[in-house]
C-alpha cells in the first residue's frame, strides 16, 4: 500500500502538539509505536488495516491523546514484532539536555588563569550524582609551572587548536588539531609543554556512577 508524502522526509518527524494532560507513559508508547511503525514502513492505514484498530485511534495513540489497553498494546507489539516491554522505554526515563551559546559558559578561575590558562564550562550533566562535564579549555601563554588534574572517572580531550604535549602518569602525548586522548582521570595528568600557541582543546569527563 503506497503511502502519502507526509510519510517521508522532515514531515515523518514532525508530531502533533501533545495534549497538556498527556503523561509521561502515554508519550513514550507513542513515540515508540511511531518509531517502529515508520521503521517497517507503514502507513498509519497499513497498521490500522493489519491490527484492525482504527486510523483516527492508531493516531490518537501516536500523539498521546489517549491511553491503550493492554490489549491493545499486545496487538501493537505483536504486529510491530516487538515484545510489548519495548513500548514502554524510557517512560521512567528523563532525558537530560544542556545547551551553551557560543561564549556564554561560565568562566572557571583556577590556577594557571592569571597567566593565560583559561577554562570555560561547556555544561554539565548532573542527575543525582556528578555524570558528565564539559569544558572549552584555551592556553594563551607559556608558564614554567603547569597544573596537575586527577579525578575520577574517564576524560576525552580533543585538540582545536595549536600544538601541545600532554603528560598522563608516566607517558607524553604530542597533540596537535583533530588528534584525540582519552585517559583515565585518576592518573595524574595535564599539560607538559605548549608548543605552538594560542591552545585550544576541548576536555569531556565522564563521571559514571558516583556513589558515596
Amino acid at each position: 500500500m503506497s503511502e502519502s508524502p507526509a510519510e517521508h522526509g522532515p514531515a515523518a518527524r514532525e508530531v502533533a502538539e501533545v495534549a497538556p494532560s498527556a503523561g509521561r507513559l502515554e508519550r513514550a508508547i507513542g513515540a515508540q509505536v511511531r518509531r517502529l511503525r515508520q521503521a517497517a514502513g507503514m502507513s498509519l492505514a497499513d497498521l490500522a488495516l493489519r491490527t484492525g484498530i482504527s486510523k483516527p485511534m492508531l493516531s490518537k495513540i501516536e500523539n498521546a491523546h489517549t491511553s491503550c489497553s493492554l490489549t491493545t498494546l499486545a496487538t501493537l507489539a505483536e504486529y510491530l514484532d516487538v515484545p510489548v516491554t519495548s513500548l514502554f522505554r524510557d517512560a521512567d526515563i528523563p532525558r537530560e539536555a544542556v545547551f551553551t551559546e557560543a561564549g556564554q559558559g561560565a568562566r572557571i578561575v583556577a590556577r594557571g588563569t592569571r597567566i593565560g590558562h583559561d577554562y570555560t564550562l561547556l555544561g554539565a550533566l548532573r542527575g543525582p550524582h556528578k555524570r558528565m562535564e564539559a569544558h572549552l579549555v584555551t592556553l594563551t601563554e607559556r608558564s614554567e609551572e603547569f597544573p596537575l588534574f586527577q579525578h575520577p572517572g574517564t576524560e576525552l580531550l580533543y585538540m582545536i587548536e595549536g600544538e601541545m604535549v600532554y603528560g598522563h602518569g608516566d607517558s607524553s602525548y604530542t597533540m596537535r588539531p583533530g588528534d584525540a586522548l582519552q585517559l583515565d582521570g585518576e592518573g595524574p595528568h595535564g599539560p607538559r609543554e605548549l608548543v605552538e600557541l594560542p591552545i585550544r582543546f576541548l576536555s569531556v569527563v565522564a563521571y559514571g556512577e558516583l556513589h558515596e
